[in-house]
């Protein structure tokens, strides 16, 4: 992400901060908005000036900042570049705030669906039959299927990318060199991973969709959805933590290892229940949310784009 590495802004009141935050006044002959874009566009120029390696050993002395060389144009084309900038800053802040609420809506609804709160109809305005208590094992088949084919394709579990592989998301492989001792999933498949995170407090399900097939370390418990019932449907049940209070009854509480979860296989698929609807209702469901995550995906594309535009356009008005 652009300007990931150096935070940069404008002090819109007095503030206090210790030595490592680099602060510099500009001369009134400067628009303090035009230096922020132009700082921003410069990052690869502050980064050089860093001394130190390893993580908070690196530092940057404030006179080697104020060296730093600036072309101004006149002050009136420094106002007018970055008002055009500023223009785009609101249009991506728009579009996130846009892309917050269409996720807070998608939120309360699945609240509202899976707690059978908001129910669907079918063609002839009737509702669809009670929801039944199922086991975990009653929809889905555990996979223990081992990679035989020496498949490379290692993936780890995001909470906004689902299964993706380590490659993509670390740009480099953190598991084993031998890998056939790995699970191997198959586009649609389920993988557990019971190691607590962020938004996960018993860990998270994930389906595989970005890839034909990869391979998880044995420590995920992997599944298959059973005939008569909808991946999709299920996928977006799990994405709404509707789970977590089942996993969270097998789960020993005394047996936490750097975060990962003791859960019994056998009590996975046997004790943890869910509240399922029919086939049809399952349909209904899935296609609904899944629209708005089209939406949400189609807003996060712009925002994306606009930065993109942003970066390019940084570039080639000060470097």
């Amino acid at each position: 992400m652009l300007f990931k590495t150096i935070p940069i802004g404008i002090a819109t009141r007095d503030v206090a901060f210790n030595q490592d935050v680099k602060a510099v006044e500009i001369d009134e002959s400067i628009s303090k908005k035009y230096a922020l874009y132009w700082f921003l566009a410069s990052e690869h120029k502050i980064l050089s000036l860093v001394v130190g390696t390893g993580i908070g050993a690196g530092k940057l002395e404030l006179d080697d900042l104020k060296n730093l060389q600036i072309t101004l144009p006149t002050f009136t084309e420094q106002q007018k570049i970055a008002s055009f900038l500023t223009a785009i800053d609101d249009k991506i802040e728009l579009l996130t705030k846009k892309k917050r609420l269409l996720e807070q809506y998608k939120q309360g609804v699945m609240q509202q669906l899976f707690s059978q709160k908001l129910r669907f109809k079918d063609a002839n305005g009737e509702t669809y039959p009670d929801w039944e208590e199922k086991q975990l094992g009653d929809v889905f088949q555990r996979l223990v299927r081992k990679n035989s084919e020496n498949n490379l394709n290692v993936l780890t579990i995001s909470a906004q990318y689902g299964l993706i592989s380590q490659t993509d998301f670390f740009n480099k492989s953190v598991a084993s060199e031998d890998l056939t001792g790995y699970y191997l999933l198959h586009k649609g498949d389920f993988a557990y991973n019971k190691s607590t995170s962020n938004g996960y407090p018993v860990g998270a399900i994930k389906r595989l969709t970005a890839y034909k097939k990869g391979v998880v370390s044995t420590l995920y418990i992997c599944f298959s959805i059973k005939e008569d019932y909808l991946a999709d449907y299920f996928d977006q049940y799990f994405d709404a933590g509707f789970l977590n209070q089942e996993i969270q009854k097998i789960a020993q509480e005394g047996a936490r290892s750097h975060g990962l979860l003791n859960v019994s296989v056998t009590e996975f698929f046997r004790d943890v229940s869910m509240i399922v609807p029919s086939e049809q209702e399952q349909q209904k469901i899935a296609k609904f949310l899944t629209n708005i995550d089209d939406k949400i995906n189609a807003v996060n594309q712009q925002i994306e784009g606009v930065k993109t535009y942003k970066k390019g356009l940084l570039q080639r008005l000060f470097v």
